[in-house]
């Protein structure tokens, strides 16, 4: 008997842009209340030479992320997916999101598993 895959989101840190829209999406599916989230986004300053900085904003599944298991069920995407308009969150298998690895420096696997 085959083994069912494990499904999981791919994250790529280098092109969000903060737009919070995975954050939203989360909580109108699922009616959280303000502030609980299946998906948060951290906002890091990282200091570059001459007195400079890089803003770059990291999108990651709280305690709460489900996978959006009632649309995934269904072969849709979760909402943080969908409505990702930097499209750096994917959702799969974790088999097939891992070949994805190291193809980038700011990629993250993630799985609730």
């Amino acid at each position: 008997m085959a083994k069912k895959p494990q499904y999981g989101l791919l994250i790529d840190y280098e092109y969000c842009t903060g737009c919070y829209a995975c954050r939203v999406a989360c909580c109108q599916e699922y009616g959280h209340e303000a502030g609980s989230s299946g998906m948060q986004v951290i906002e890091q300053v990282q200091p570059l030479p001459k007195g400079k900085a890089y803003l770059c904003f990291l999108p990651l599944p709280t305690e709460l992320c489900v996978l959006c298991a009632p649309p995934t069920n269904k072969g849709l995407q979760p909402a943080c997916v969908q409505h990702c308009m930097a499209n750096v969150i994917q959702w799969g298998s974790l088999e097939e999101l891992a070949k994805q690895l190291g193809k980038k420096p700011r990629l993250v696997l993630w799985s609730p598993q």
